[in-house]
């Protein structure tokens, strides 16, 4: 099967314009024989890089306030704003993995969507819990996405970001069979430069890590938005010319290259994957089947979506 690990820069706080980007992506991987196509984390309509360049901490704060409501505005509906990706997956016979910004009501959840090649939106899983500074725009997610999903004779599941340093998280899906791992990121190379093998090492599966990118002239050709002037002076104080500098990659179940990190570009990279190899690789280590021993460490996993009012 081949995989194609798309690297893009969102469009910044503009949903529209960033999902033109994506679908122009999937159309390009489908055209090169893929069969799977993966993006980075928070990619629809990107990732709240302001929170730290803007003093965003600051309690009651007039403008963050306004970057959060515009943010809530450009964030991704599920049940209105995917048909154009859906309908691409279905005609193009391919599966997509994309990281939006999901508005629940009046919450916002970093959610990673499985979408399949007949255009059915498979998987939403919100990530379990935000990284430091995000806990200021996302909600906390829950266990409900937490499950693999077919794709061909693989069995594929997805992490956001810092969700790919939980053990737990990731044996809740090597439980379930998971020989395809694909992680999410915002985007920097320190992130996925060793992570990444770890994982394909421990699994022994086949490890994508997509990614996104963001640099000081990614957000001058941004739409001007509340916020953008004091980010860029920010930036310019700090000397820093890329926030996020990419680092998409494959590994085999060997842990090694299939696809070494990639940087400070944009584009598309392919892989071709072989079940076998992951066959040869589980002879000696399988984390849940033959090395395991449940009856000495056992995981309890609750799928609920989680909501303060249950109605009966």
């Amino acid at each position: 099967m081949k995989v194609a690990v798309v690297q893009i820069a969102p469009v910044l706080l503009d949903k529209k314009a960033t999902f033109e980007k994506v679908e122009a992506r999937i159309a390009e991987a489908a055209a090169a024989g893929a069969s799977l196509v993966t993006f980075g984390e928070a990619t629809v309509p990107g990732y709240p890089w302001w929170v730290e360049r803007t003093d965003g901490a600051r309690w009651d704060a007039p403008q963050s306030k306004k970057l959060y409501a515009k943010y809530a505005t450009e964030a991704v509906n599920i049940d209105r704003d995917l048909a154009g990706v859906q309908a691409l997956a279905s005609s193009l016979k391919i599966t997509v993995v994309l990281g939006v910004i999901e508005r629940s009501g009046h919450s916002l959840y970093c959610t990673a969507l499985t979408i399949s090649n007949a255009g059915v939106l498979e998987n939403v899983h919100r990530k379990l819990m935000p990284t430091f500074e995000e806990r200021l725009v996302w909600a906390q997610g829950d266990g409900h996405g937490l499950k693999v999903s077919s794709v061909g004779e693989f069995s594929m599941g997805v992490l956001n970001c810092w969700e790919n340093w939980m053990p737990l998280a990731r044996t809740s899906l090597y439980a379930q069979g998971e020989n395809l791992h694909v992680s999410i990121w915002p985007g920097c190379f320190r992130n996925t430069q060793d992570l990444m093998r770890f994982i394909a090492l421990e699994s022994r599966s086949f490890v994508v890590g997509a990614c996104n990118l963001m640099s000081k002239d990614i957000l001058k050709s941004a739409p001007d938005f509340d916020g953008k002037e004091v980010m860029l002076a920010e930036m310019e104080k700090r000397g820093e010319d890329w926030i996020a500098d990419g680092g998409s990659c494959v590994c085999g179940p060997d842990g090694n290259w299939i696809i070494p990190p990639f940087v400070k570009r944009e584009g598309i990279e392919y892989a071709d994957i072989e079940m076998d190899r992951v066959l040869e690789e589980r002879q000696n280590f399988d984390v849940t089947g033959h090395y395991s021993r449940p009856d000495v460490l056992s995981l309890k996993v609750n799928r609920q979506r989680l909501s303060t009012v249950t109605y009966e």
